[in-house]
């Protein structure tokens, strides 16, 4: 289906998440009772259906998901307007996978509407929901990097390297035993080869086995 122009119904499409693959959950809460609420949303808003997305038995934790990437593949190719949930939690647990989804529906023109929160981004209300939640999404991603370029830059100040992708390490026992018969300590070998001396000690042991 294509998305619709603004004399027509808008094009809506359902997601729906269970993490367990059993009929129901403790609390009632099941794929089909959010795809029914969903329904009788669109039957209210006079909203037409364009797909529904269904993930039953994946994690919410998982930001790839089945019927998720589906829903994200025919947003890039705007094959509906809106997006309708029925609560944030059933979308993703994680905060910033949400709002980055979001903020990838903002530039394709798709609006976003969860049930129960009532949130719209639509609405004048959904757009200061919006813009709030980027810029705390926005503070999240720079408070990451700074953690992470702290930490690399107490390894290589603590320990003298730059921490990396492993690479293997070609490590010759007949070579080592005559560096180590030479006086060099196996820590200034390993330094030497780019290893740890644990790892020198542990190959060692096995050529030698």
């Amino acid at each position: 289906m294509t998305p619709s122009t603004k004399s027509e119904p808008r094009c809506v499409a359902l997601y729906a998440r269970v993490s367990t693959n059993g009929h129901g959950k403790s609390d009632g809460q099941t794929t089909q009772t959010q795809l029914h609420e969903l329904r009788r949303y669109c039957e209210y808003k006079r909203w037409r259906v364009a797909g529904e997305y269904v993930d039953q038995g994946v994690s919410g934790a998982k930001t790839s998901r089945p019927a998720l990437d589906r829903l994200m593949d025919d947003a890039a190719q705007k094959k509906f307007d809106v997006v309708l949930i029925w609560r944030f939690d059933r979308f993703g647990r994680s905060t910033l996978h949400l709002l980055n989804c979001l903020e990838t529906f903002k530039k394709l023109g798709i609006d976003f509407v969860s049930t129960t929160e009532q949130i719209d981004t639509s609405t004048a209300n959904g757009e200061l929901f919006f813009t709030i939640s980027a810029a705390f999404a926005k503070y999240e991603r720079a408070v990451t990097a700074e953690r992470i370029k702290a930490k690399l830059r107490y390894i290589k100040e603590t320990e003298g390297r730059v921490p990396g992708p492993k690479r293997r390490v070609e490590i010759s026992a007949d070579e080592v035993q005559r560096r180590r018969a030479g006086g060099e300590s196996l820590r200034a070998i390993a330094r030497s080869l780019g290893c740890s001396a644990m790892l020198l000690s542990t190959r060692l042991k096995k050529a030698n086995a």
